[in-house]
């Protein structure tokens, strides 16, 4: 650590903040947040709004159909983690020199995260690719009935390969939007996903019912929908982000001598690895707990795939508000005012604590009735409730687990988030699913319950953490 990096973290952490100054913050800290994060609140409430009727729409294919695509999109969560995580690391450097106004460091961090974002998305199509049947049928219980197994299959690997043509754009518009939301200017993402969510809902219903005279596709109709719409997303973002006169000036020149100072790349890279390989092993772990809960049956992968789809909307603001977190507490960091960063970050969980009372109860409200409008099982629906209800109780917790992760990733800070993240979820809470699903005859939903309890104790070292001010620290203030 630099001797610049040191006497203003020690400055950081003998300041003293009160109470007050932890939770309330004034009007133009307000405004500030709203101006980030509202854009990403709307933007991602929406795009998971039309991801519940598009959800709505495949179940009424049925649960077969359903299932399968919830097994595919479990595996493709673990693809799009990886892209997330890859960039992330450059966004810390990003979102920093932004904040100092270094708009060439801005351009190099981008240029990194469009080689590793066509690095990631080359290997996982070939593997992903050559893996289909074996991946999905690890999410098929042993007993299935043999026809419903060989339909699941058939269904899932079908859906898989056409999603895959989809990554291509999906890997690209994330190194593209990721540097527009970590300059605080989020307005255009957000109006390309909208467009790109219609485009995906009419497609819907065009391919997957058949209407118009379009061919009826069932559940590959809504994978086609899906891809065509990612496309659309691209093209939107790239032409804005490249528009001459336009409002993001980072992007200027950023294939004019496309190259990366040799002296920022093991920075960049001994950041973004961690953050890289903590996001595969948190998702991979996402994907353990479906396949613990799935032991107890195909059915439970359909009530989850509901719940999951509509916790995601009353998700998403304590979500951005993490997101948020992490680009203006690093905008604090890098130019220069750690102690006005420390000051936010405490205020800003405190924010997303507050949201999740707020969207817990609004759950808690409509999880009866969501459920109603699937074509599935009475025993599906009523496990999904059960699921939702779990959500809604469990939010604050996962609110402040999620705040505490970007603040500390905020100061690039990464061998500390893998241990606070992923590592925690692979010693404690896939370890829990798994033996309590397989070992006890409790209810499937009760063991959902329990493993999402498990993640106060991560609370508690979120906290700890972010209290002991480990992470302020200014990582591009002799760059």
């Amino acid at each position: 650590m630099t001797s610049f990096e040191t006497s203003n973290r020690k400055e950081a952490i003998k300041y003293r903040l009160s109470l007050k100054e932890c939770l309330i913050g004034e009007p133009g800290f307000y405004s500030k947040v709203a101006m980030v994060a509202i854009p990403m609140i709307v933007q991602n409430t929406l795009s998971n709004i039309v991801g519940l009727l598009d959800n709505v729409m495949v179940g009424q294919v049925g649960t077969i159909p359903m299932s399968a695509v919830a097994i595919v999109n479990q595996i493709l969560f673990i693809f799009y983690l990886c892209i997330w995580g890859s960039l992330a690391g450059a966004g810390i450097f990003s979102t920093q020199f932004f904040g100092k106004g270094d708009m060439d460091g801005v351009r190099y961090s981008i240029r990194y995260k469009l080689l590793t974002a066509a690095v990631i998305c080359t290997v996982a199509v070939i593997f992903l690719f050559n893996t289909s049947n074996y991946l999905v049928s690890l999410y098929i219980a042993e007993g299935t009935e043999a026809a419903v197994r060989t339909q699941t299959l058939s269904f899932g690997v079908s859906y898989l390969n056409i999603m895959l043509i989809g990554l291509i754009p999906f890997s690209f518009t994330q190194a593209y939007a990721s540097a527009m939301r970590e300059s605080g200017k989020t307005t255009l993402p957000m109006i390309a996903s909208m467009i790109a969510m219609g485009v995906n809902f009419i497609f819907n219903l065009l391919l997957i019912f058949g209407l118009l005279g379009f061919p009826k596709m069932g559940v590959l109709g809504a994978a086609v929908a899906t891809v065509i719409s990612r496309f659309v997303e691209f093209f939107i973002v790239v032409y804005g982000a490249h528009k001459p006169n336009g409002q993001y000036g980072f992007f200027k020149g950023l294939y004019s001598g496309f190259r990366i100072p040799k002296e920022l790349i093991w920075p960049i890279m001994s950041r973004s690895l961690p953050l890289l390989c903590n996001e595969f092993l948190w998702s991979l772990a996402q994907a353990a707990l479906l396949r613990a809960y799935s032991l107890r049956g195909i059915s439970i992968i359909a009530a989850m795939n509901i719940s999951g789809t509509l916790a995601q909307i009353f998700n998403e603001v304590f979500l951005s508000i993490g997101n948020s977190t992490g680009i203006i507490v690093g905008q604090e960091l890098g130019a220069g005012r750690l102690v006005s960063a420390r000051r936010t970050a405490f205020r800003m969980a405190f924010l997303s604590f507050l949201s999740t009372l707020v969207m817990g109860g609004l759950l808690a409200l409509v999880a009866p009735f969501i459920p109603q409008f699937y074509s599935v099982e009475p025993e599906i629906k009523y496990m999904a409730t059960r699921c939702i209800l779990v959500v809604a109780l469990c939010m604050p917790i996962h609110s402040y687990a999620n705040v505490s992760y970007f603040t500390l990733r905020s100061g690039g800070k990464t061998a500390i988030t893998v241990a606070f993240d992923s590592c925690f979820a692979w010693a404690v809470s896939v370890p829990a699913a798994f033996i309590i699903s397989k070992y006890t005859t409790i209810p499937v939903v009760t063991v959902f319950l329990i493993v999402s309890l498990i993640e106060f104790g991560k609370c508690i070292i979120g906290f700890i953490l972010v209290k002991s001010g480990v992470w302020v620290r200014n990582i591009v203030g002799q760059a």
